[in-house]
């Protein structure tokens, strides 16, 4: 089918998201790992400091616990800090904010001519640093420059589009792109080859279309744009902030755009600081770090009491929409009445308050109340181990068998939960034997389906869960192996239908279907915590929207 086709050309974004969000939310690999084991070592370690505030002036330092791969927009791969880093100069299209709806920065608006056809129309009052206007023109550029097969970047998937290869590029040397046209100065319409939802439009494109100043860079070979040393040291920026220095394993320090068409900065200075997890309240008591982030910055929980008590620090805690994801590989456990027991069979709902106090929900399926397609009326699968008994026993289940369970090594608050989880599944007769692997070897092992039971943190995204979805449930090349008429006719529509109810109804069907046959279960969904120093005013942690309005941000 096409959805089929299409989702799996969408692994790729798809993938590439999830390890930037799995390794945050596990703390990532940090500089400051390296200069720990050279301490180690007794050897010297003189780490680069960000900027520091002069006399008078007013700085912010956000805390991450992940390293920046670029601050190039046509080498984004859709990880959480590479985006919002390079968003600060680069604004997107369109951003999601607190409240998960669209809300335009370039853009004031984009809208649906059918479900192929999509019109960009760029804010009127959008303008460069330099005072030249932002065009359709820089939009076009930008988009051919994505496609251009010497830069090379497959993970923004303009594939989708008309006059793009299905392997994302344009011919060599081309001057435009045949779905991707200038309407007019400030308008571009976007014609797809496959039907597409809006919201799928919006998420997975206009969110990371950050459009860069033909006028100044079009004299760059496309070589020359993968490299350049002015993408870390911009001039002209669409954005609040330029970048003043940069290391990527250890900050990005940034000065305020006082040309910046929605207002300067009331901060003169920004950094964001790469940190472990573990130097967050560190930091957070020292006054090093005056903000954290749900996604980018990973407290470990056993800190969270101590972050909730520091004088001075507001504690906020996000929506839940890090999904701790069990995928059962159904070709090894084919019987559903079996998946069905190793669900029930454990207390999700002890696991959430013994390990995570709390801090998230159990839902069943993919959706967690933070999406709008969420459906209450879905009540999650409750402990019963006798119940499991009981199906084992119908299926026919061979005790005998040991089932592999793979997990994050890096995750260690999820293997304390797989303990608890194979100790009752255990108790109803069936054996599971804990492998813990680093998070490359278990992406390797979910791609080549070589595991009976696999979990990682994975985020569907609340507004346009569609692509992970869709490639998850794809049948045997997909993680679970499985796949269901039901669930391929209710997502086919999903990319016809461009109102709530609608969309909300067909992802219930998939969700349903899912709590029934079992291929993948929610061992919980997390809500993740954030900091804020009470001097700082206009700026709160949300998962989405979060550096939307920085230029109001303010130090009392």
């Amino acid at each position: 089918m096409k959805i089929q086709r299409f989702a799996k050309r969408l692994t790729a974004f798809a993938l590439a998201s999830l390890t930037a969000f799995s390794l945050a939310a596990c703390g990532g690999s940090t500089g400051g790992q390296d200069a720990a084991g050279s301490q180690a070592q007794g050897e010297a370690v003189d780490t680069p400091a960000p900027q520091e505030a002069e006399p008078g002036e007013k700085i912010v330092n956000v805390g991450v616990t992940n390293t920046v791969g670029t601050l190039n927009p046509l080498l984004m791969d859709g990880g959480e800090v590479n985006k919002y880093a390079t968003g600060l100069m680069f604004l997107p299209l369109m951003e999601l904010d607190a409240d998960m709806n669209f809300e335009g920065m370039l853009a004031d608006s984009i809208t649906a001519e059918d479900e192929k056809n999509f019109l960009v129309h760029i804010d009127p009052e959008a303008v460069w640093s330099d005072g030249q206007p932002v065009t359709a023109d820089d939009v076009l550029y930008t988009a051919l420059k994505l496609t251009s097969p010497v830069i090379g970047n497959t993970a923004m998937m303009y594939y989708a589009f008309e006059g793009v290869g299905d392997d994302g590029f344009t011919e060599q040397g081309a001057d435009h792109i045949d779905g991707i046209v200038k309407v007019d100065e400030a308008t571009v319409r976007f014609t797809t080859k496959e039907p597409m939802s809006l919201a799928t439009f919006q998420n997975s494109y206009a969110r990371y279309l950050m459009p860069l100043p033909k006028h100044k860079i079009e004299g760059f070979s496309d070589e020359e744009l993968t490299s350049n040393e002015w993408f870390s040291h911009p001039d002209v920026v669409s954005g609040p902030f330029m970048v003043t220095d940069y290391d990527q394993n250890h900050f990005i320090s940034y000065t305020a755009n006082e040309n910046y068409w929605k207002g300067a900065p009331k901060i003169d200075k920004l950094n964001i600081r790469i940190v472990e997890g573990s130097q967050l309240y560190a930091g957070l008591s020292a006054g090093e770090i005056d903000i954290t982030h749900q996604t980018m910055s990973a407290f470990p929980v056993e800190d969270y009491e101590s972050v909730e008590a520091l004088e001075g620090v507001r504690a906020v805690y996000g929506d839940p929409v890090t999904n701790q994801s069990v995928f059962i590989r159904t070709q090894n456990v084919t019987d559903p009445k079996v998946r069905q027991a190793l669900l029930c069979a454990i207390d999700r709902n002890q696991i959430l308050e013994q390990l995570l106090k709390g801090h998230g929900e159990v839902v069943d399926g993919f959706l967690s109340s933070a999406s709008p397609y969420f459906d209450d009326t879905i009540t999650p699968v409750s402990y019963d181990p006798e119940k499991a008994k009981t199906l084992l026993s119908e299926a026919g289940w061979d005790s005998s068998q040991t089932l592999k369970f793979y997990v994050n090594s890096g995750d260690s608050s999820f293997i304390n939960a797989a303990t608890i989880m194979v100790a009752q599944w255990q108790a109803v007769g069936v054996k599971v034997e804990i492998q813990t692997v680093d998070f490359a070897t278990l992406m390797d092992v979910a791609t080549k389906g070589e595991f009976d039971i696999l979990a990682v943190q994975y985020t569907y995204a609340p507004v346009d869960p569609y692509a992970d979805v869709a490639w998850l449930l794809g049948g045997p090349e997909s993680w679970t192996g499985y796949t269901s008429p039901e669930v391929e006719e209710a997502l086919s529509q999903v990319a016809l239908t461009n109102d709530v109810e609608g969309t909300k109804e067909l992802y219930s069907i998939v969700d349903r279907k899912v709590q029934e046959d079992v291929p993948m279960f929610s061992a919980y969904v997390i809500s993740s915590l954030a900091a804020v120093n009470e001097r700082l005013t206009g700026a709160e942690p949300t998962v989405y929207g979060f550096f939307n309005h920085v230029e109001q941000w303010d130090v009392q």
